[in-house]
């Protein structure tokens, strides 16, 4: 199977799976959008009526950090249970088992297109013009996407061989929640030092503070610190791929005795 095909047919399974996931509710393909600005809703009314966050433009600025936080945690929690999920396919075809991670986070990356459309409208009606900066969301995203690639086949196979880390994988999501500056500004954190403890060894938090320096304050990403983690994940995706090829047999039976 070619690059090509094999693309192609986790593209396929991507919008057969937006179908029938749309047919599912009344509202359907709405839900795209609708689902993560409940949940922006929700920390909103907590942070600003009860803990009365002092951070400017708050509504912007935590719409940022969560719609990209949930495009990163859904992605690799659902990516990690795909090849699990997909034994019924795995029983008949012997086919490549990163196409089932690969095919949730195409699916993923299409509902976040639609978030990101409603982002930028947000953002532009409350006074945040398009400028030349916001070209460097094109790298930013591409290598936001491969982290979610690597972080997802390295779930999916792990979950794949023992079923008791697909938990630790949601709960490692909460904490990621917690120390990558969702609803919080690393850069308010009173040390210089701290911040950039954070944004060095944290991804997820430099790809937050990323976005949000290129959309609300109109400063370019550190192109250095970015090209260093698309290198990274890069090689943790090439080597887990090659992993899951060369233990593909072994994967299949893992799915099938679950």
């Amino acid at each position: 199977m070619s690059f090509s095909q094999y693309y192609f047919l986790a593209d396929a399974m991507a919008r057969m799976s937006l179908r029938a996931d749309a047919k599912r509710f009344f509202l359907g393909y709405l839900w795209w959008i609708i689902e993560p600005f409940l949940y922006v809703a929700v920390f909103y009314v907590v942070f600003t009526v009860i803990l009365v966050s002092r951070q400017e433009d708050f509504l912007v600025f935590l719409m940022i950090g969560k719609f990209i936080y949930l495009w990163f945690a859904k992605a690799v929690t659902q990516a990690s249970n795909s090849i699990v999920l997909g034994k019924g396919l795995i029983s008949k075809l012997n086919i490549p088992k990163t196409l089932f991670p690969l095919a949730v986070i195409q699916e993923s990356l299409y509902k976040q297109a639609a978030v990101f459309f409603l982002l930028f409208a947000v953002l532009i009606y409350n006074g945040y013009g398009i400028t030349m900066n916001w070209w460097y969301l094109l790298p930013v995203i591409a290598v936001n996407y491969v982290m979610i690639l690597a972080c997802g086949y390295v779930g999916a196979t792990l979950v794949c061989i023992v079923r008791d880390f697909f938990p630790l994988i949601s709960l490692g999501m909460l904490f990621m929640m917690f120390m990558s500056g969702v609803f919080w500004n690393v850069r308010d954190l009173g040390s210089p030092e701290k911040t950039d403890l954070v944004l060095t060894y944290n991804p997820l938090a430099f790809i937050l503070d990323a976005y949000r320096q290129i959309l609300l304050y109109d400063t370019p990403p550190d192109i250095t610190h970015l090209l260093a983690l698309f290198l990274v994940f890069l090689g943790m995706l090439l080597g887990i791929s090659w992993i899951m090829r060369r233990t593909s047999q072994f994967l299949a039976l893992k799915a099938l005795t679950a």
